[in-house]
């Protein structure tokens, strides 16, 4: 025994979409080729909608293309967006500090990366040290001092909203 239950609905901007994009009828997606990823035996052909050739409808405006790499898609270099530049990154890769060795030296190993949001809200990575993360990071206190014994690996990000209160999350691994 089956039963089912259906209300006419309303079709709304997302079913509309979803009508569109997920059609049942056997014409092939649209699809675009990259022009600068160089595979061996790959299209290297500058991007362009590929249509079915039975379809002869034009890309609808909703659909128009984007291409926004590794920066935001809107101007963002005004100073009402100096929280997104405010925002750190710190990935500790490993941290360690301990006495070793027939002389009882303090041997010390890190490798540490800040990464950093740019005027446009690129972002990128650099070369950092331990003594460059922030008082509020746990895990470090007495990094260079009087060699105790240490170890750490996390990720700490910090940053200052918009209206210059600091915030921040450490994550340990």
């Amino acid at each position: 025994m089956g039963a089912s239950y259906e209300i006419e609905r309303q079709p709304s901007g997302t079913d509309r979409m979803f009508d569109a994009l997920f059609q049942t009828n056997n014409i092939r997606p649209r699809k675009s080729f990259p022009a600068n990823h160089r595979v061996k035996g790959a299209i290297t052909e500058p991007a362009a909608w590929s249509f079915d050739e039975t379809s002869d409808e034009l890309v609808p405006e909703d659909f128009v293309l984007r291409l926004v790499q590794n920066r935001a898609d809107i101007d963002i270099s005004g100073p009402e967006f100096n929280f997104v530049r405010s925002i750190r990154v710190f990935d500790v890769r490993f941290a360690s500090q301990r006495e070793a060795g027939d002389k009882v030296e303090c041997r010390r190993y890190a490798l540490v990366y800040l990464g950093t949001y740019g005027t446009q809200g690129d972002f990128s990575w650099a070369v950092s040290a331990p003594t460059a993360l922030p008082a509020a990071h746990i895990g470090l206190e007495g990094w260079g001092s009087n060699c105790p014994s240490l170890y750490n690996r996390s990720v700490f990000v910090d940053w200052r909203d918009y209206a210059g209160n600091y915030g921040f999350e450490q994550v340990n691994y």
